[in-house]
């Protein structure tokens, strides 16, 4: 008997054993592919779909101690989120479950038995069946009817995936759109929304909050016109849906890719396609362009066109509303009409080709009308401005026509539509359609003869030689705020704010140095305000400048030229004897290298705001490189070369050293060396070479000051005689790679996070310009956390004693109260 006890002990202690050891290690329920009531799903438990290929279970993202519920690509290593149940409402340092209510709803309950997420289901469930499809939807019906009461692809976190939806139910009253996150950490909704306008002309929009920053054009037949990055093409293939049921946008891929459209943090939608063979998602296009998608960029009538300089120009019949500021590139406010008289004494329409159709406050539409019908029933309404075909469900009927005004118009070269424009008779010319008495034909309107053309064109040339002619002795004079003055260059003609002597002294106290703000190797800036208020900053040559008036001109012919919301804007210059002056807008928080290295000041910039920092700065170096219309190497990019405005966004200036590079020139070699010890690449401080990978370095160079709050240049450490490049690959070497962080941000980041973005830096820095990254994929890897990023090897110039510690002025920062070192040769001078 004593030997049974004894046994039974035993058994009963191994088996206690086993329970406990097994609770250690994750599990799957049996069912992979459904639970019912009464199971639950918790801890390390998961739900797999049939085929493997997601799966549903507990996750906390980056760095965060918060726990989510949410579904994954189960095939692939980095863990790819693309649903979350309790985004709003993450459970905290303790694990929950999911599990069914008493009316058969999937309820998650935390550790206290509080309700976390609810899956608001459509009818009660007597017999519930929770279940993850091969599709990735998780679906919740009633045993034997496949109808699902809730499904998980009705509610998208910020990820788009084939057979998910974006778009109205309007049975239901449902909208399923995107929302980004607003961390790699922190799921939760972000400032972001990607959603369909279901207002009788079906497009997308991108908000921002509530401001409308994207649109895509209009669905017409298979494709979204005006959007050519959202046509079929051999990856995806578009579904739009429009019925008295819904209007929905989806997609499904061809063959076996797999592939996501994600909204961002920043507000880029990229569409991923995942590559086996390099084990990482690869990036095959972002829906926002160039500069043009920016929602209403050029205000009411305004057309923008990538390839030109400006972007922006009004459409025929009108003229902007702000001339001044239009020629200050400011053109938010648009343009209006020439001739107000319109359907007074008569009018025609202006016919525009290969347009992305404009956006308007009040429109209608009409399926079952021809165009010629459409247009004449926008000649009898003088309220109806515009119309256009809509062939939305490839019937070859359909008509759109807008009232009031009409904003986000542009130019694309492909997958472009007709409009017309209602204008007086007055301003259609020589061969311009307009419509005859019955609306059924259009003709050519020739509304002067030949003569009238010959002698209009004489009174013209007469007026502009005098205009020029004033404008010379205007220049002369005191009194208006500017004239309007024309540089020229070998390679570039452009008109610019030519701004007066008199009015720059004025504004800046006869540049007191009570108004000195900066001072550098171009010269002294000073702080100013124009008589209408605006806030500028001069920028003054100095005669004991190394720059002269070639990099004077340099600066005004790139600069202008250039829009971006993270380059600094030109707003003008003055030339008056050997005064040369450029004005800027001003900079209310100065250069970062101001805060960046002020131990009193660097502690407002926070983890976060320093993340924005280097994405935006990033951006505006992938717009010099690849997506503005001159390719530009900025060849003095450092902190003092940075200006933060009001709300802390990076604005990239100082462009006297820039070269801009044509075709496919991807390299260049100076024997005038410029730029500043520190942030110069190694093939550029010694050999001459330059190109955008010495950007690239630049960049790095200046990211890891970022992360690490001290200067490449000058930075010591007891243990080494390393600058900050060399300092930072020694402790990633030596997997010590927090160490970098500068001790004023504490541990107030994501590891993640912070981690990705120094070895970003270190692979730009790298030694040889082929193993850099380009700005394109340095943008990507910043904002993704799913691209691989290469194991960077030794960086270039780790060393400081490199180089002698000459000393030459820089170019000034705009809003600066340091002096900076810069070499303008290797010798110095």
């Amino acid at each position: 008997m004593k030997l049974l006890m004894e046994k039974t002990k035993f058994t009963l202690l191994f088996l206690v054993t086993c329970c406990y050891f097994i609770s250690l290690f994750p599990s799957s329920l049996e069912a992979e592919d459904e639970i019912t009531p009464p199971q639950t799903i918790s801890g390390n438990q998961t739900l797999v779909s049939p085929s493997q290929n997601f799966e549903l279970g507990f996750f906390s993202p980056g760095n965060s101690t918060h726990i989510y519920l949410g579904i994954w690509y189960k095939r692939i290593p980095d863990q790819t989120v693309i649903w979350i149940a309790n985004r709003d409402n993450p459970l905290v340092n303790s694990g929950g479950s999911l599990t069914f209510s008493g009316d058969g709803k999937l309820i998650l309950l935390s550790h206290t038995g509080s309700v976390a997420w609810s899956s608001n289901s459509s009818g009660p469930a007597k017999n519930p069946v929770a279940q993850l499809l091969d599709s990735g939807n998780f679906v919740l019906k009633d045993y034997g009817n496949e109808r699902f009461l809730w499904e998980s692809f009705d509610y998208p976190s910020d990820t788009l995936i084939p057979g998910m939806k974006l778009g109205w139910n309007f049975k239901t009253g449902l909208n399923r759109l995107l929302t980004s996150w607003k961390t790699t950490s922190d799921p939760s909704p972000g400032e972001y929304t990607y959603s369909v306008d279901p207002r009788g002309l079906p497009q997308l929009f991108l908000h921002k909050r509530n401001k409308q920053v994207f649109r895509s054009g209009p669905w017409y037949g298979q494709q979204f016109k005006g959007d050519p990055v959202l046509s079929a093409n051999p990856v995806f293939k578009p579904i739009f849906v429009f019925d008295s049921d819904e209007v929905s946008y989806s997609y499904e891929t061809k063959d076996t890719i797999i592939s996501r459209f994600v909204l961002s943090q920043s507000g880029l939608i990229q569409h991923f396609s995942w590559n086996d063979q390099h084990s990482s998602w690869f990036s095959e296009f972002s829906i926002q362009g160039d500069r043009c998608d920016d929602y209403g960029l050029c205000g009411a009538y305004g057309s923008c066109y990538i390839n030109t300089s400006p972007v922006c120009k009004c459409l025929k019949g009108f003229e902007p509303k702000l001339p001044q500021e239009w020629e200050r590139s400011e053109w938010s406010d648009g343009c209006v009409r020439k001739n107000t008289e319109v359907c007074s004494n008569g009018d025609a329409f202006q016919q525009f080709t290969g347009m992305k159709l404009p956006d308007a406050a009040e429109f209608r539409t009409n399926y079952s009308i021809s165009i010629d019908h459409c247009e004449k029933e926008c000649s009898k309404n003088c309220s109806c401005v515009a119309y256009a075909n809509l062939d939305i469900n490839a019937s070859g009927k359909g008509c759109i026509a807008w009232f009031g005004n009409l904003f986000d118009i542009r130019e694309v070269s492909v997958n472009g539509q007709d409009f017309y424009l209602r204008v007086a008779a007055s301003e259609i010319g020589k061969n311009i359609e307009g419509s005859n008495a019955d609306g059924s034909k259009r003709k050519k309107l020739i509304l002067f003869p030949v003569a009238a053309s010959v002698t209009s064109t004489i009174i013209v040339s007469t007026l502009w030689l005098i205009i020029k002619k004033c404008r010379r002795n205007g220049a002369k004079q005191t009194g208006s705020q500017f004239s309007v003055g024309r540089v020229r260059s070998e390679r570039n003609e452009f008109e610019l704010p030519m701004f007066k002597i008199a009015m720059i002294e004025a504004a800046t106290g006869n540049f007191s140095s009570y108004n000195k703000i900066g001072e550098g190797g171009f010269g002294p800036v000073y702080k100013g305000q124009l008589p209408s208020g605006q806030e500028v900053a001069a920028k003054r040559l100095s005669e004991s400048s190394g720059q002269g008036l070639q990099e004077f001109k340099n600066e005004v012919i790139l600069i202008s030229q250039l829009q971006h919301r993270n380059l600094v804007k030109l707003l003008g210059c003055c030339i008056d004897g050997e005064d040369k002056i450029l004005i800027y807008e001003y900079m209310p928080n100065g250069s970062l290298d101001s805060l960046l290295f002020d131990e009193t000041k660097r502690s407002v910039l926070s983890w976060e705001k320093r993340l924005d920092i280097i994405i935006g700065i990033a951006r505006g170096v992938l717009y010099l490189h690849r997506d503005s219309r001159l390719r530009i190497i900025h060849r003095d990019l450092k902190a003092s070369n940075v200006l933060l405005d009001s709300e802390m966004n990076p604005k990239i200036s100082d462009f006297g050293m820039a070269r801009m590079f044509g075709g496919d020139q991807t390299e260049a070699k100076t024997k005038r060396v410029v730029g500043t010890y520190g942030y110069m690449a190694p093939e550029y401080a010694i050999d001459g070479h330059f190109s955008f990978k010495s950007d690239v370095y630049s960049f790095g160079v200046l990211l890891l000051e970022l992360l690490s709050g001290k200067k490449n240049k000058g930075f010591v450490h007891p243990d080494h005689k390393l600058n900050l490049l060399g300092h930072a690959w020694k402790v990633w070497n030596e997997e010590r790679a927090l160490e970098v962080m500068d001790p004023f941000v504490g541990k107030k980041f994501p590891t993640c996070e912070a981690l990705r973005c120094i070895k970003v830096g270190l692979s730009c820095v790298q030694e040889f310009p082929e193993d850099r990254p380009t700005m394109s994929s340095v943008v990507l890897m910043l904002e993704s956390e799913s691209v691989l990023i290469p194991q960077p090897g030794r960086p270039g110039l780790y060393s400081e004693r490199f180089f002698s510690q000459t000393n030459s002025s820089s170019n000034a920062p705009l809003n600066s109260a340091s002096n900076h070192t810069t070499a303008t040769s290797l010798e110095g001078r």
